[in-house]
């Protein structure tokens, strides 16, 4: 069963069926889900300097978030360093935003590990941490064994045992797999897997998913900021997005525009956060986010190790990637 939170996100209109499964108001059998449109950044993680998590800087960078029209926020995402963290503070930090976040944010968890019983505990301890939905991703370690049986059985299992929703989660540049499209399909399917956030940027591949799963009410996140409009266009419902932690109100701006059909305004404005998303993800990331957090007024601070600092030459290209799209 879905959590009482979940429950009153979904509304009086569907209910659950026999089975497990949710059925809508006209009587089939439907997936009843939480609408996930809109703009999530995936929230760094703060430390101290012994890197220890700063829950008071985390607090704080909360705070300035609920101020800007998010549908919720990513947490434990890889821009929050989660294989770094271990369980216990992975759940923890769900903890604390859901204890600072007003209640009209949905809280996304990352609850993703490498075998679907660790998976399975942890998404169940995210849920119990007050979680909406779980975010889970790939597993990768055996990436030659992932093929579409393995990762179906993984994410069915996850699904039928989870007491709120799942989203699918496909990272390519970190997990070296793509989540192949015949088992998003498939999957798609499942009453209690709600969409999936694709981070490749392969628009032809967003727009397939969504395509093919247009009967199952599938909702698919753009997973980076550097192709937020182009998923739109295919199809998507929204984005999470490592760029948000910086620039959120212009990324809900961004989502404005693309949503009411501006798109002349929404090109224009893309097109200048292309190089500032590419700084902070593919090309520098997780500590170029946090530096350009701090530029930007929160709390990014250091990572934990083996995560580097940026070097100064790396620090002035991620200035001018900024700069010269008239962001500093």
């Amino acid at each position: 069963m879905l959590s009482a939170r979940a429950w009153t996100r979904l509304g009086p209109l569907c209910r659950p069926g026999p089975s497990g499964l949710w059925r809508g108001t006209r009587g089939h059998t439907s997936a009843s889900r939480l609408d996930l449109s809109g703009i999530y950044p995936p929230i760094a993680t703060p430390f101290t300097a012994r890197e220890e998590v700063d829950y008071q800087k985390l607090e704080e960078n909360l705070h300035k978030y609920a101020q800007i029209p998010f549908k919720g926020l990513v947490v434990q995402g890889s821009n929050g360093e989660y294989p770094y963290l271990t369980e216990d503070e992975r759940v923890e930090v769900v903890k604390a935003v859901r204890r600072s976040l007003p209640s009209d944010k949905l809280v996304m968890a990352g609850s993703g590990c490498e075998s679907t019983r660790a998976t399975i505990q942890l998404t169940e301890k995210m849920a119990a941490a007050g979680a909406d939905a779980v975010l889970v991703v790939t597993p990768c370690f055996y990436k030659g064994k992932m093929d579409s049986r393995a990762l179906i059985e993984h994410f069915i299992k996850v699904a039928d045992s989870s007491s709120v929703p799942v989203v699918l989660y496909s990272v390519p540049a970190n997990t070296g797999l793509d989540l192949p499209v015949d088992a998003v399909v498939r999957l798609a399917q499942h009453p209690n897997i709600l969409g999936l956030k694709d981070s490749g940027g392969d628009i032809t591949r967003i727009g397939l998913v969504v395509h093919k799963t247009s009967r199952q009410d599938f909702q698919v996140l753009a997973g980076s900021a550097g192709f937020l409009m182009a998923a739109y266009c295919v199809g998507a419902v929204g984005g999470v997005c490592a760029l948000a932690n910086v620039l959120g109100r212009e990324l809900c701006e961004l989502e404005r525009l693309c949503v009411t059909g501006r798109w002349d305004e929404a090109r224009a404005l893309q097109q200048r956060l292309i190089e500032p998303n590419a700084a902070v993800t593919r090309k520098l990331g997780v500590p170029a986010l946090k530096q350009a957090m701090e530029w930007f007024g929160f709390h990014g601070g250091a990572c934990r190790s083996p995560l580097q600092p940026l070097t100064e030459a790396e620090t002035e290209q991620l200035r001018r990637d900024f700069t010269s799209n008239g962001w500093m």
